[in-house]
């Protein structure tokens, strides 16, 4: 990233030159262009400027007014790298131009001061979701986001690895899965989900863990089919099922829904033939 600007916007498509346009609209000049120059600092270099020429300060207010230069323009930075982590993400077919302004600027309200490389990904996935496909991303879901921190994070990537397709992305979680492993025993792996792990993740409202019941999801067909990492598996239904395939005890809210759609996780093989398992053992057939 240059320091005269975000990106030269003559080498960009037409969608990642509108998204930057719609950006800089909503929060004040990042990188049109014909102000190129980070507006943010600009203006606290001003206010210095014109505090000095104006009134003789004291050495607080400096202190001040030096400090407002460095955070805006830390903050500007941060905006500025989230919108450019967001480009390569963009899709030939993107509509940047229906994003609302409201929403980029209640986004990168929440955003600004995030810093961190990991969590400035998450941030641009969602601002390149949303113009990609507008209405992707709830205000609910960016409030979300702005609560985690990269712990939360991985946790949450880490329970996506136990996310089935129905074709709704689902958690598969059973009550073994959700108790998770002792460290010493053969089968622990360091990813399984602990019941610990679901509390916090219900906590953080991405999540409804009910360890007290089994989750069913209702089916109108006789035959089902679940997908894992491209696998696919069809599930036929007995009576007794009443046109319900179990899930166990978790379920995503509607903005851990949103959110799960960021997460890139590796499959875990063992845990999928788990669930088939239970499935098997519960008197489904797997065809």
């Amino acid at each position: 990233m240059s320091e005269g600007g975000l990106i030269n916007l003559g080498d960009l498509s037409k969608p990642a030159t509108t998204l930057i346009e719609k950006v800089s609209d909503a929060v004040g000049g990042i990188a049109k262009p014909w102000q190129i120059k980070r507006v943010a600092r600009a203006e606290a270099e001003a206010q210095v400027i014109q505090a000095n020429a104006k009134v003789e300060i004291s050495a607080l207010e400096r202190r001040a007014l030096e400090r407002l230069v460095r955070e805006e323009g830390k903050r500007q930075e941060n905006i500025e790298r989230i919108t450019q982590k967001a480009i390569p993400l963009l899709e030939a077919n993107a509509t940047p131009e229906g994003m609302g302004s409201d929403w980029i600027t209640f986004l990168f309200h929440k955003c600004r001061l995030v810093s961190n490389d990991k969590m400035q990904e998450l941030w641009a996935g969602v601002l390149a979701g949303e113009a990609n496909n507008n209405g992707t991303f709830s205000k609910r879901s960016v409030e979300l986001l702005s609560s985690f921190d990269p712990d939360d994070a991985n946790l949450f990537a880490n329970l996506c690895a136990f996310v089935c397709s129905f074709p709704e992305n689902t958690p598969v979680i059973f009550d073994e899965n959700a108790k998770g492993a002792h460290p010493e025993s053969p089968g622990f792996h360091s990813t399984w989900i602990t019941y610990s792990d679901l509390m916090h993740l219900d906590a953080l409202g991405v999540i409804r863990f009910s360890p007290q019941e089994m989750l069913v999801i209702d089916k109108k067909n006789e035959t089902t089919c679940v997908e894992y990492f491209g696998k696919s598996q069809k599930i036929k239904l007995q009576p007794k099922h009443k046109g319900c395939i179990i899930i166990g005890c978790v379920v995503f809210t509607g903005a851990g829904s949103e959110l799960a759609t960021l997460c890139k996780t590796d499959p875990r093989w063992d845990f999928f033939e788990n669930a088939l398992t239970t499935w098997r053992n519960d008197g489904y057939i797997l065809e």
